[in-house]
């Protein structure tokens, strides 16, 4: 069994930049969503292999809404067993 998953997430953007365009990445080049100015995040599936969730993400381009903004899908590789958030938070 592989220690990676592989999990995908379709957003449907509505945050947008100061040009009115749709922010799908930040300046660093990662995906970015921001639920509190609206963006709806959706987790479709976790996966064994990226081919797995690629091959979703093929299925997934064939249904309402998700047709509509078919460049939305990212996987984010993760390890088993491994600890994601590491630091504390505060609550604003």
């Amino acid at each position: 069994m592989s220690d990676r998953v592989f999990l995908l997430w379709h957003v449907h953007h509505v945050a947008t930049d100061s040009s009115g365009a749709v922010r799908h990445f930040d300046p660093g080049g990662e995906f970015r969503a921001d639920e509190e100015e609206g963006d709806d995040v959706k987790m479709l599936g976790v996966y064994s292999s990226r081919e797995n969730a690629m091959a979703r993400i093929e299925r997934a381009k064939e249904l309402p809404g998700f047709r509509d903004e078919p460049e939305c899908f990212y996987i984010g590789e993760y390890t088993l067993d491994e600890d994601q958030w590491t630091t504390g938070f505060t609550a604003v």
